[in-house]
C-alpha cells in the first residue's frame, strides 16, 4: 500500500464530499460477505498470518478473544496504529471480544527501531502517556456493548515479576538462534549501532503479553503490523511451548509513503491521531490529497463504507478523476471517525474560506495555522496596512507601481474582500484573531500578512 505525503492545504476548492450523511460510527460487518476474515482479505488488511485454514475457521466459528498492543513511546497514537484500532473494530463487530493493550512496561522499553537504540523516557512520563493512548483508544472500541473491549496494561503482570522468574519461566522458552534471525534484530546486529540487550529482549516481553492474556481470557488471536511479525509470532510460539495451544497471527500491510518508507513516529513524518499534534485540518487534507492510485485501497482499509459503495467509488476514480469524489469521501469519513463531525464540518469550512468561498472571521486560530501553513508569511507593522504596502510586504507584486496596477485591475483582495481604492486601509478590526490578513492577488496567488506589535506575543505554530 503506498501513499504520498501530503500536498499543500486547500489543494482541492471543493472538498466536501457529495455523499449526504456519512456517519462515522461503524455499523455491523459488510453482509456482502461470507464472513469476517473474506472481509478482511478483501480490505487487504492480511499481509502475512498463522495458517490461514485454521485461522478462517476460528473468526467465521465461535466468538474468539484477541488482542492488539499500543506501546506508549509518544503521547498520541498515529496512523499505522490507526490501520489496528479500525481492524479491532471489524472483528468486535463481527461479535469477537477484544483486548486493548496499552504497555506500561514494553513502552518503557521499546520495540526495537531499524535504524538505532531509542532514548528511553522516564516511568512518570511512559505512565502519563499510558493514560493518553488508553483514552484514544476508547474512542474506537465498544467498552459496554454485547461483547464488550477489555483495557490491560501488560505491567500489571510484568512489574511484580523478579529477573529470576522472568528468566526461569519464560527466558528458558528462547532460542538466542531464532531471536537473532528475526528480522529486525538482524538488521541491528549487522549496523554500526548494534543493539542492546534490553531491545532485543522487547520479543520476549511482547511474547509474554500473548501468554499472559491467553492464560487469563483465552486470547487466541493477535494483530499487528507486518513488521512486527518476529514479535506476533514470539508470542505464537511462547504459548505453543508453555500451553501446547496453537493460537494466531494477523499482520497487517503497512501504511507507506510513493517511495517506500512508512509513516510513524520514527521517520518524522507520523500522522498522529491526537488534534494538538495534528489538526483536524491537516489530517483532513492529508486524506483529500491522496493519490487515485491509493484511494480504493485506503477507502477499504481506513472506512466502514460497504464493498457497493467503495466499487462505486472506484468506478468514480476511472471515469471521473477529476472530480475527486473518492477522495472527497475518505476525507470525510476518516476525518468524522477521528475528529468527529463538527471538527470536521470546521476543517472544510476553513478550506473554502482560505479560496474565497467562506467566512474567514468564524475560523478558529488552531485551524487557520494548519490552513495556512503551507502560504507564504511576512510580517507588517501595525501602521502599514494600506493596500499597496500589504501587496509589496507579502511579495505578491515587486513594486508598489504593480500594486496599484493590480488594484486598478481588480486583482486585490483582502480577507476575500475585493479592494478597488489604492489608497485603501485595512481597519485594525478586520485582523484575523488580532494579528492576521489574509492577502490575494487574482484567484490564485496568497499570502498571510501577520500584523506586529511590541505588546503582541508570537503566534502559536501550526498542528
Amino acid at each position: 500500500m503506498s501513499v504520498t505525503a501530503a500536498s499543500s492545504p486547500g489543494s482541492s476548492a471543493d472538498p466536501s464530499p457529495s455523499s449526504t450523511g456519512p456517519s462515522p460510527t461503524p455499523q455491523r460487518n459488510d453482509a456482502s460477505f461470507d464472513g469476517i476474515w473474506e472481509e478482511l482479505r478483501w480490505r487487504g488488511l492480511v499481509q502475512v498470518s498463522t495458517d490461514e485454514a485454521e485461522l478462517q475457521r476460528a473468526l467465521d466459528g465461535e466468538p474468539l478473544t484477541y488482542y492488539c498492543g499500543f506501546d506508549p513511546t509518544a503521547p498520541s497514537l498515529h496512523l499505522g496504529n490507526l490501520v489496528q484500532l479500525l481492524t479491532m473494530r471489524r472483528l468486535q463487530l463481527a461479535g469477537h471480544h477484544p483486548l486493548a493493550l496499552v504497555g506500561g512496561s514494553t513502552g518503557l522499553v521499546g520495540d526495537p527501531r531499524p535504524s538505532a537504540e531509542r532514548t528511553m523516557n522516564t516511568k512518570e512520563t511512559v505512565a502519563e502517556w499510558v493514560g493518553y493512548l488508553q483514552s484514544q483508544v476508547r474512542r474506537f472500541l465498544d467498552f459496554e456493548g454485547e461483547n464488550p473491549a477489555r483495557m490491560v496494561n501488560n505491567l500489571d503482570w510484568t512489574g511484580p515479576m523478579s529477573v529470576i522468574d522472568f528468566l526461569r519461566d519464560v527466558g528458558k522458552h528462547y532460542r538466542v538462534g531464532t531471536m537473532i534471525k528475526k528480522e529486525i534484530v538482524a538488521s541491528r546486529l549487522n549496523s554500526d549501532e548494534g543493539i542492546s540487550y534490553a531491545e532485543f529482549s522487547y520479543q520476549i516481553l511482547q511474547g509474554m503479553d500473548y501468554l499472559e492474556l491467553h492464560r487469563q481470557y483465552g486470547c487466541s488471536l493477535q494483530t499487528g503490523g507486518s513488521d512486527q511479525w518476529g514479535n506476533l509470532t514470539s508470542g505464537t510460539e511462547l504459548v505453543r511451548k508453555v500451553e501446547g495451544h496453537a493460537v494466531h497471527a494477523i499482520g497487517t500491510p503497512l501504511i507507506t509513503n510513493a517511495d517506500g518508507t512508512k509513516f510513524g513516529k520514527s521517520e518524522g513524518n507520523a500522522i498522529w491521531l491526537d488534534a494538538a499534534m495534528c489538526s483536524p485540518y491537516t489530517f483532513y487534507q492529508f486524506w483529500l490529497n491522496r493519490l487515485d492510485a491509493d484511494v480504493v485501497t485506503m477507502l477499504k482499509v481506513f472506512t466502514f463504507l460497504d464493498r457497493a459503495r467503495i466499487e462505486e467509488l472506484a468506478v468514480e476514480v476511472t471515469e471521473r478523476p477529476h472530480r475527486r469524489e473518492a477522495q472527497k469521501v475518505l476525507a470525510w469519513e476518516v476525518t468524522s471517525l477521528v475528529h468527529g463531525i463538527a471538527a470536521t464540518e470546521a476543517a472544510i469550512a476553513a478550506s473554502a474560506a482560505v479560496f474565497g468561498q467562506g467566512d474567514l472571521a468564524a475560523i478558529d486560530e488552531p485551524t487557520w495555522q494548519a490552513a495556512t501553513a503551507e502560504l507564504p508569511r511576512a510580517g507588517v507593522e501595525n501602521g502599514r496596512l494600506g493596500i499597496v504596502d500589504l501587496l509589496v510586504a507579502t511579495k505578491l507584486v515587486a513594486s508598489n507601481s504593480e500594486a496599484r496596477r493590480t488594484v486598478g485591475d481588480g486583482g486585490a483582495y483582502v480577507n476575500n474582500v475585493k479592494i478597488t481604492d489604492v489608497d485603501h486601509v485595512v481597519d485594525p478590526a478586520e485582523l484575523l484573531h488580532g494579528r492576521y490578513l489574509l492577502v490575494r492577488r487574482g484567484k490564485r496567488h496568497q499570502a498571510v500578512a501577520e500584523v506586529t506589535r511590541e505588546d503582541q506575543p508570537a503566534a502559536p505554530s501550526a498542528g
